[in-house]
């Protein structure tokens, strides 16, 4: 009888531990479907507030940087909104003065601002700069390598220029990319620069384009492979990217000596020029340079940073909802075809959130200006300043 009753509580002991097993790994299994569907619709949909701003994977306190910005915003007059929007070549001698009147949002260095300077030097002008703003900026810098080196072409600040986009993969492949753009993030930020205008995304692979020297030098498949390697290598050292130059130069001309009209078929930049950009925002890049290209396919009559088609291309097809910057607007493309004060309203008007302007002290009032009499509305400044200010509290900035 006992040996009965022992072999009876066995089976029930062994059903019971087989139902617990059941419900545990069926519950496993469902939680793991769940989560592999939900990763595939994040990819797919890149339209959901999940995932219009790659930056997400990068920056973990989007929501809370977001709110923050928004906070920020609401205490700013609309003379700083404005000044938020202009990312101004750095004037040495009057730098602090542009500061107090303008209120800009970053300062971009030129040759002027390295030469002479040391490490040291520039790493307290800068501080000294940031601590005369009330919102901190953004400090940029044109920093390629090859033949765009605006901070390592001076001995003090490196032995040896940085190299070229072809000169590292042909040396070290992408391994080597990656560990170079990750010196660069560093040497920039030890200095307190937080914004490096590259990666460029533009694709060549003929010599005798004049944006060749500054590019990958490959398809656009090789081209997209380097600018992921560089984004994701920008982003975990936290300094901000920009991928240039929008929709892409091909083989046309310089604009900064002049207007380049570029004939080629929308199916080809969705095909080729496109893809190294999609690439860099899938990898979080924090903004998109639009450069002074009339493209026909696009718009046949304004450059592309002034086009609100152009713009729409970057956030409705593209996906992207960072901050666009227009390339100089003091450049010779854009004197030619405007030639007065205007640039900036119409760039603003297109869909840009940062306005690059030498000639900032003519373009911010007349932006001002515009809104006062209803050609701008408030709440399209607000659009651009909040991208701006959320982009300044996800890399650290403020």
């Amino acid at each position: 009888m006992k040996k009965s009753i022992l072999v009876i509580s066995i089976i029930l002991l062994f059903i019971a531990s087989f139902i617990v097993s059941y419900k545990y790994f069926n519950s496993k299994k469902t939680n793991e479907n769940t989560n592999g569907e939900e990763i595939f619709d994040s990819i797919i949909d890149n339209g959901s507030d999940n995932n219009s701003n790659n930056n997400q994977n990068q920056f973990p306190n989007e929501d809370i940087n977001l709110k923050k910005a928004k906070e920020l915003l609401s205490t700013m007059t609309l003379e700083e909104k404005i000044g938020q929007m202009f990312f101004i070549r750095c004037m040495k001698d009057s730098a602090l003065e542009d500061l107090q009147n303008y209120k800009v949002g970053g300062f971009i260095l030129f040759d002027n601002n390295i030469k002479d300077e040391t490490k040291e030097s520039l790493t307290q002008t800068l501080s000294n700069y940031q601590s005369n703003s009330k919102i901190k900026l953004l400090i940029g810098i044109d920093e390629e390598g090859g033949i765009v080196n605006r901070l390592s072409w001076y001995p003090e600040f490196r032995a040896v220029p940085f190299y070229s986009p072809q000169e590292l993969y042909n040396e070290g492949g992408y391994p080597l990319i990656a560990s170079d753009t990750k010196e660069k993030a560093e040497l920039l930020k030890s200095i307190g620069i937080n914004m490096n205008l590259a990666p460029v995304c533009d694709v060549s692979v003929n010599p005798n384009d004049f944006i060749y020297p500054r590019t990958f030098g490959m398809n656009a498949l090789e081209t997209s492979k380097y600018i992921e390697t560089v984004v994701n290598t920008m982003n975990e050292n936290k300094i901000g990217s920009a991928l240039k130059h929008f929709p892409g130069y091909g083989n046309n001309v310089d604009t900064h000596t002049g207007i380049s009209v570029d004939e080629r078929s929308y199916e080809s930049f969705q095909n080729s020029d496109f893809l190294p950009f999609k690439a860099g925002i899938d990898a979080g890049a924090s903004s998109i340079l639009v450069s002074h290209n009339i493209v026909k396919s696009m718009d046949a009559n304004l450059p592309a940073s002034l086009s609100p088609s152009v713009h729409k291309i970057i956030r409705n097809d593209l996906k992207f909802d960072g901050v666009i910057m227009t390339d100089d607007l003091q450049m010779s493309a854009i004197k030619e075809y405007i030639g007065d004060s205007t640039s900036a309203v119409l760039a603003i008007i297109a869909g840009n959130d940062l306005i690059i302007a030498s000639d900032f002290d003519v373009q911010i009032p007349s932006v001002l200006e515009s809104i006062r009499a209803g050609e701008i509305q408030e709440e399209r400044i607000n659009e651009s300043v909040l991208r701006i200010l959320k982009l300044k509290f996800d890399l650290g900035i403020i």
